[in-house]
């Protein structure tokens, strides 16, 4: 199934327990309404990486939505997913810049060409599994395993929250983080399913009263943080930014040692792909693993074809995931009307300003439930798989993993590039659970195995 939802129930309500499959959808006001939520949940990222990463936001919005558009049509409707701008790649991609003179149009040419031989390398492992099967993948990422990087993905992004968004206005936070509490839970239609976007909207609302009430931001120090007094809205940037513009395109330029900073990225997206088919296979209750090739070959299309014009690497985005799990609404239909925004965002730069000016505070009362839902995904594949932490095969790289990656903790490999967080966490996780199976004498896990 490609195109042709079938309608759930009246199109309107979802009664206790029910979920909106990824081949079925609510009436289309309301999709569009899901598929507007879903766009605003991977802005953010999506356009802040980017800058991270000196590659043009706008450009990365807009391939984006078509990368989202490619993977769903590649996995035949099965899986629903958004695909966002990965963060694996930073690291590799400031060592390039380093080495390849900063943040010039030479160096953001050789940055994508090495993304796209990475995206390359994704695709053919994608292919791989697809073909010989997806038992080599429940040998390699049995539940104790996907259980762990589900996690890790989620609680690793924490570190967003904490030091980022969260100090940048507490209050307005905690006060978002309140509201889309009880938009999510005592609203039971519509309301409560798109409550992550009410409470977005009411925080950016509740923002720009607070700078007319109480003025900017007080001063806020920490230790060695410190973040000086600010408005929390600000528009500056939305007015002088072109209502339509063509985003920045340019072509690839390989270079061999850039591709090296880049490809151990690849084993993180291997896994953030299968961490995401897990949890969507956990949140519906359907068996979708014979899709996991096709997702992981799809993501690494969408990163080539990409990176190709001049835009951002891509992975299945986590902050959706949470968008999911809140709604209990995984039609593919929202994704593709997301896809369809976001192209359209794409070609207007003051929208994406408009999106960007989302007060960080406010962000950080959202992030912080969607990041808490993913990380207990995780928890859900152990329960339901039956994980045996009693056994120090499973409980101690499985520990260590998810620690590095709250941390986030910081790996020097070379004077220029580091392994930090999620990254150095998953390897871990998949290496060290591994290694320690060949210690302890144990053979390659069975295919279906309930504990890992």
């Amino acid at each position: 199934m490609v195109f042709g939802w079938t309608k759930h129930g009246d199109g309107k309500h979802l009664a206790p327990g029910e979920v909106v499959r990824p081949d079925e959808r609510l009436s289309w006001p309301r999709m569009i309404g899901f598929g507007a939520q879903h766009v605003v949940a991977m802005f953010g990222a999506t356009f802040v990486f980017p800058l991270v990463m000196g590659l043009n936001p706008n450009t990365a919005i807009m391939m984006s939505g078509v990368a989202t558009i490619l993977f769903l049509l590649i996995v035949k409707g099965k899986v629903p997913s958004y695909l966002g701008t990965s963060a694996s790649f930073v690291g590799g991609v400031l060592a390039i810049r380093a080495l390849f003179g900063g943040d010039t149009e030479g160096a953001s040419a050789i940055v994508t060409g090495a993304i796209l031989v990475a995206g390359f390398v994704l695709a053919l492992a994608g292919l791989a599994v697809h073909f010989l099967g997806v038992g080599i993948i429940h040998k390699i990422f049995p539940p104790v395993v996907t259980g762990a990087v589900v996690m890790l993905i989620g609680f690793g992004l924490a570190y967003v929250v904490a030091d980022f968004y969260w100090p940048q206005d507490q209050w307005l936070a905690l006060i978002t983080m309140l509201i889309t509490f009880v938009l999510v839970v005592a609203f039971k239609g519509f309301i409560g399913r798109i409550g992550i976007l009410i409470g977005l909207i009411a925080g950016f609302l509740l923002s720009w009263v607070a700078d007319r009430l109480f003025g900017m931001v007080p001063a806020y120090v920490d230790g060695a943080l410190t973040i000086a007094p600010h408005w929390r809205v600000d528009f500056s940037k939305i007015e002088s930014a072109p209502l339509f513009g063509w985003p920045d395109l340019h072509a690839p330029d390989f270079r061999f040692s850039a591709v090296l900073l880049v490809l151990p990225a690849v084993i993180v997206l291997i896994a953030e792909n299968i961490g995401h088919v897990k949890a969507v296979g956990e949140m519906t209750g359907t068996d979708v693993d014979p899709y996991m090739g096709r997702a992981i070959a799809a993501d690494g299309a969408a990163t080539v074809l990409a990176s190709a014009v001049g835009g951002s690497p891509t992975t299945t985005y986590a902050e959706n995931i949470g968008v999911m799990a809140a709604t209990r609404v995984y039609s593919t239909a929202a994704y593709y009307i997301a896809g369809v925004i976001a192209i359209v965002f794409g070609f207007s730069p003051k929208f994406g300003e408009l999106v960007s000016a989302t007060p960080d505070g406010v962000l950080g009362g959202v992030t912080v439930i969607l990041y808490g839902m993913i990380g207990l995904l995780g928890a859900k594949i152990w329960v339901e798989n039956r994980v045996d932490f009693a056994d120090p095969v499973n409980m101690v790289p499985i520990g260590a993993g998810i620690i590095l990656a709250i941390g986030p903790v910081k790996q020097m490999i070379s004077g220029d590039f580091r392994l930090e967080g999620i990254a150095l966490g998953t390897i871990v996780v998949v290496g060290g659970y591994h290694l320690l199976r060949v210690i302890a004498g144990r053979r390659p896990v069975p295919v279906g195995s309930d504990a890992g």
